[in-house]
């Protein structure tokens, strides 16, 4: 932007010293751009006027133009209030102010033509507006010369200091009559006529003062369009630097992968995960690092599809790592492909918070002198003293519940090149959301389940039919399956959890008493949780009461029941996840999802859609139109998608056509030299677009 955009808020006319630290304390409006960036959050229809007897109780506002014809101060002290007779051809309402009654009565002209604007409240059979906006009536105004007025965000400290909506209207309308007025366009011309799009100066004067919708949707087009696309275009020359900075070790032995089909193939891998392998090779055989997603449901088999990637490296004589979020993963990854170790004559060890001293010092000498194959843990793998030999690829599980720091430590652990990355992730990522975050990653999907698993069925009850659950729950039992018993784990409210936690299990003790059950909580000793789920995986306890401690828990096939109480206080994925734990063998699996009488109209959208589907993509859908992307996947806080107009709940189209066109320019012009690209090489030098650094380190 040109430099008249640099200059402070404070020389505007009608602003200065005292308004402009005001401005930048509670809205972080400094500069010229600050101000025509903050956009209006909402617009009111003034292009419309109604008659008194067309104003019906489901109105929201009305504009109505008409005459005062009395004016009158009812009660007295602190209970005054000011009420006008407002009429026009068709009837007559009442028009009331409670707070500056006498500011307010010299001002009131009765006999002179009004506009009135406000939302009107019926009592009894009568309408009356309270404190509503009223201007003279002028030719001007009626014309409808305010047809989409701008609503904008402010604060309370700013309205106690008069700086409202309609004041920030007037300091907007000053900014674009100022003298000099200049905006420096961020594209060039051949993008505006490509995309069809309005040039940005009048995109920003149309988003603050509309003319008519057609001309807000348009200008809104062109905002958004900018905000997608130099994300885009941020991320394409990142990853496009990143193939020419990181190049990759070359894996080209593929003897143990057909050792492991032809010799110790559990099942028959699904096309999905065929896909995936195939996609994964490629990129091993490159000569460029890979940072790849792979994204699959709960018990897609994503391990067994990352096993056998990793099989291609040490083949070629490299060392592996897998690093999980928890213990209780970290082991079921070690225990899940040991015995496939065992067979192919590979060495796998685990390195947790729990491994004793001993073992630790033997395991590290393995790995160092390149003895060891692969490598399992949790965060201890990105310790000083683990070193690797050959460290040629990396799979992290639940990528997002570790730190950059801790992803970026692993990632450095092979001294001469960077190794391949797998990142893993069960939380199916919406197509806009990866996209944006995870632009820079190639993206793998695993869509299918393993043949031979049944759909979980859902269900929803209410407490109400709880001597139902336990009569179902018995026949389960009586089959020979288990059932998990979930209840809430909410931070702020550990010690109540508790309660609810230990109030169920005794309800439970009860209803089940000659049923041996299990306990699990996060209160609870390493070796007494470990100790708790060994009992319930070897089949001992029939009933596992728990908090979401087992969201990421071990592989129970027998397990056949997921009990959620009070569903409603979770989010979907978390729901979806905690689904995910049951389906795991060949019987039919149940997920019943408790509430009480009254729940929320979101809550109920999101047991809804629970019921309705087990397509975790199409949860992640609805997650991310219910609760927002900065929510869903906690970057809410980091700035990493601080988009002001975009949004990637409704615009996936728009994301679609600016990611294609940030792709093909950086195809053809990789470092922005052609004339024709000029205006975004010299915007996106700026660097005023968030950096996105997530996939960077993996």
């Amino acid at each position: 932007m040109s430099s008249f955009m640099d200059t402070k808020i404070e020389f505007l006319k009608g602003v200065g010293p005292a308004k402009a630290k005001l401005l930048n304390e509670e809205l972080g409006i400094q500069t010229y751009l600050d101000l025509i960036y903050h956009f209006p959050f909402r617009y009111e229809d003034r292009s419309h006027f109604q008659t008194i007897s067309q104003i019906i109780p489901e109105i929201d506002n009305v504009q109505i133009k008409g005459v005062i014809r009395k004016v009158e101060v009812v009660g007295a002290a602190r209970k005054q209030r000011l009420t006008a007779s407002f009429q026009d051809k068709t009837g007559q309402i009442e028009l009331v102010w409670f707070k500056g009654v006498n500011w307010m009565k010299g001002k009131l002209k009765p006999g002179v033509p009004y506009i009135v604007y406000g939302k009107p409240s019926l009592f009894q059979t009568k309408y009356s507006i309270s404190h509503p906006e009223i201007e003279v009536l002028t030719p001007a105004n009626e014309a409808g010369k305010k047809s989409l007025l701008p609503i904008y965000a402010t604060t309370e400290k700013l309205k106690k200091r008069y700086l409202d909506s309609k004041a920030i209207v007037k300091i907007m309308q000053e900014l674009f009559k100022s003298q000099g007025f200049a905006l420096t366009e961020t594209v060039d011309h051949d993008v505006l006529s490509k995309m069809h799009l309005v040039d940005l100066k009048t995109a920003l004067k149309h988003t603050h003062f509309p003319p008519d919708a057609e001309a807000k949707n348009r200008a809104l087009e062109r905002l958004k369009f900018d905000e997608l696309f130099f994300i885009q275009l941020k991320i394409f020359r990142e990853k496009s630097d990143k193939k020419e900075v990181h190049k990759g070790i070359v894996f080209q032995k593929s003897h143990l992968v057909h050792d492991f089909y032809t010799n110790h193939k559990p099942f028959e891998l699904t096309d999905s995960q065929k896909q995936v392998i195939k996609e994964i090779y490629t990129d091993l055989q490159s000569g460029y690092q890979m940072n790849r997603l792979l994204q699959g449901d709960v018990g897609s088999g994503k391990t067994i599809t990352a096993f056998v990637c990793m099989l291609i490296a040490i083949g070629s004589g490299f060392q592996t790592a897998i690093m999980a979020p928890t213990e209780i993963l970290a082991i079921q990854h070690y225990q899940g492909l040991a015995e496939y170790c065992e067979k192919l004559g590979l060495k796998i060890r685990l390195i947790t918070g729990s491994t004793k001293k001993s073992a630790r010092k033997k395991y590290l000498e393995e790995l160092a002198s390149g003895e060891m194959n692969i490598l399992v843990g949790t965060h201890a793998l990105i310790e000083n003293d683990v070193q690797f030999n050959r460290l040629g690829l990396v799979v992290i599980d639940e990528q997002h519940r570790f730190g950059v720091a801790q992803r970026a430590k692993l990632w450095q652990k092979n001294k001469h090149v960077y190794p391949h990355v797998l990142v893993m992730t069960a939380t199916p990522i919406p197509r806009t959301l990866a996209m944006t975050l995870y632009g820079d990653l190639e993206i793998s999907t695993i869509r299918e389940l393993p043949k031979g698993r049944k759909p979980i069925k859902t269900s929803h009850l209410y407490d109400s039919s709880r001597l139902k659950l336990f009569g179902f729950i018995r026949r389960e039992i009586d089959l020979g399956r288990q059932v998990y018993i979930v209840y809430p784990l909410i931070e702020e409210s550990s010690t109540l959890d508790y309660k609810d936690l230990m109030d169920g299990y005794e309800s439970i003790s009860r209803a089940f008493p000659n049923t041996p059950l299990s306990i699990l909580h996060g209160k609870m000793k390493s070796k007494d949780k470990d100790f708790e789920m060994d009992r319930f995986v070897r089949g001992e306890t029939k009933i596992m009461v728990a908090t979401t401690v087992i969201e990421v828990g071990v592989n129970v096939p027998n397990a056949s029941v997921m009990v959620i109480e009070n569903s409603e206080r979770f989010g979907l994925s978390q729901l979806h996840q905690l689904r995910g734990r049951v389906g795991r063998g060949a019987d039919q699996s149940y997920c019943i999802l408790m509430t009480g009488s009254k729940i929320s109209r979101e809550a109920r959208e999101r047991i809804g859609c629970m019921v309705a589907t087990t397509d975790g993509f199409e949860i992640a859908e609805k997650d991310l139109e219910l609760r927002g992307p900065g929510d869903l996947m906690g970057t809410q806080q980091s700035g990493l998608l601080d988009l002001k107009v975009a949004d990637l709940t409704t615009d996936g189209e728009l994301l679609k056509k600016a990611r294609l066109l940030a792709e093909q320019i950086i195809d053809d012009d990789p470092e922005l030299t052609s004339p024709s690209h000029t205006r975004i090489a010299k915007h996106l030098s700026k660097d005023q677009i968030a950096s996105l650094k997530w996939s960077a380190i993996s």
